[in-house]
C-alpha cells in the first residue's frame, strides 16, 4: 500500500456502518473495504449459504458479526442503533431464487425495508444497491438511463424498484441500479450470467445460448465495492438520487459475451438454440453517464473479469452453492 493511500485512510474519518445481508456476494466484499478502510463495521447475516465467507475479517477489532434476522421488527430496531451509515443487502436474488419462494421474497426484500425505515433516524443514511432490471425489456436503439420507465418483468425485479422508491421517498439516501455483477467475491455465485458462461466453458468446453441478441451491462463486483465508498466519501454530491452503475464498455449481447470467452478458451464450441425462450427476459443497454458525471466510473473490464474467472474455476478447489 502506498504512503499516499496509508495517510488517506488514516485522516478519513470513520464511520459505523452498518450491513445486512453482509456475507453474501456484495457484501463479503464490501465488508472487507470498509473495514480494511478503518470504519467500524456491524455485519449481519443468517449464514443461509456460505458460513465462512467473513471467517477472514473475525481478526479485526473494528468488525462485529452478528448473525440475525433482519424481517424481525426486534432484531432491527436494536441493530440501527448508533450508526451512521446502512447498507441494506439482505434480499432474495435473481428471478428463479424469487418465483420459488415468493412470499419470503416479498418480506425479506420490501417488508424488511419497510421496518428499517420505520426505525431509522433521520440523520443516518443509506446507500442502497436495486438492479437495473427493473427496465425491463429496452428500445432497440435507446439506452436506458435514470429517467426511463421502470417495467419490471420479474418478481424479484418488482420487489427491488419497489424497496428503492421506499428507500428515495424517506430521503437522505443513493441507490444504485447494478448492472449484473462479475467476478470473483469470497460468497461466490456461478448462477450470474459472465460467471456462469465461464465455468461451463472452463468444465464442459460448451456454450449453448438462446436468444443470443439479448443485451446486458455489466459491471465487476470490485468496482462496486469502490463506488459504495465513492460514496460514503461524497455523500453530500450524490444523496437523495438514483444512478445506473454498470461498466460503459460492457453494454454487449449474449452472443457478443460468448465470443469473448471464446478468445481466451479456443476450443470453446458456441452453439445457438433456436426456438427456445431465455426465462430471464432482459433486454436493454444502460446508461452510467450521470455517476460517472459526479466522478465515478468503473474500471474493471470484461475480458480481465473474464481471465480472472477462467484461473479461477481451472485451478481453484472451491464448493459453489448458488442460492436457487
Amino acid at each position: 500500500m502506498s504512503v499516499e493511500r496509508k495517510n488517506l485512510i488514516r485522516n478519513m474519518k470513520k464511520k459505523k456502518i452498518l450491513i445486512t445481508g453482509a456475507a453474501g456476494y456484495l457484501g463479503s466484499i464490501i465488508s472487507t473495504k470498509l473495514v480494511e478502510l478503518g470504519h467500524i463495521v456491524t455485519a449481519v447475516d443468517i449464514l443461509k449459504y456460505d458460513k465462512n465467507s467473513l471467517s477472514h475479517l473475525f481478526y479485526f477489532s473494528n468488525f462485529k458479526f452478528l448473525k440475525q434476522d433482519i424481517t424481525s421488527e426486534r432484531v432491527v430496531k436494536k441493530i440501527l442503533r448508533n450508526q451512521d451509515i446502512i447498507i441494506p443487502l439482505a434480499a432474495l436474488v435473481g428471478a428463479p431464487l424469487c418465483e420459488k419462494f415468493k412470499k419470503k421474497t416479498v418480506q425479506t426484500n420490501v417488508k424488511s425495508i419497510e421496518i428499517l425505515l420505520k426505525y431509522k433516524k433521520k440523520n443516518q443514511k443509506i446507500i442502497y444497491p436495486t438492479t437495473n432490471s427493473g427496465y425491463g425489456v429496452g428500445k432497440k436503439n435507446k439506452f436506458c438511463d435514470e429517467n426511463s420507465p421502470l417495467n419490471p418483468i420479474s418478481l424479484y425485479g418488482t420487489t427491488k424498484v419497489k424497496a428503492e422508491k421506499l428507500i428515495i421517498k424517506n430521503g437522505n439516501s443513493i441507490c444504485f441500479r447494478l448492472a449484473t455483477v462479475f467476478g470473483y467475491s469470497y460468497r461466490m455465485r456461478t448462477d450470474l450470467l459472465v460467471n456462469n458462461f465461464v465455468e461451463r466453458a472452463i468444465k464442459t468446453k460448451k456454450l449453448q445460448i438462446f436468444e443470443p441478441h439479448f443485451r446486458r451491462n455489466y459491471i465487476h463486483v470490485k468496482d462496486i465495492v469502490e463506488a459504495f465508498v465513492f460514496a460514503i466519501n461524497n455523500f453530500q454530491k450524490l444523496k437523495n438520487n438514483v444512478y445506473n452503475l454498470g461498466l460503459s464498455s460492457g453494454n454487449i449481447t449474449k452472443i457478443q459475451l460468448a465470443k469473448k470467452i471464446k478468445k481466451y478458451i479456443k476450443d470453446l464450441e458456441i452453439k445457438i438454440i433456436k426456438n427456445r425462450e431465455d426465462p430471464d427476459k432482459r433486454d436493454y443497454y444502460v446508461s452510467n453517464k450521470k455517476i460517472e458525471k459526479q466522478g465515478f466510473k468503473a474500471k474493471v473490464s470484461l475480458d480481465t473479469g473474464i481471465k480472472e474467472l477462467i484461473k479461477i474455476f481451472r485451478y481453484c478447489d472451491i464448493k459453489f452453492k448458488n442460492n436457487y
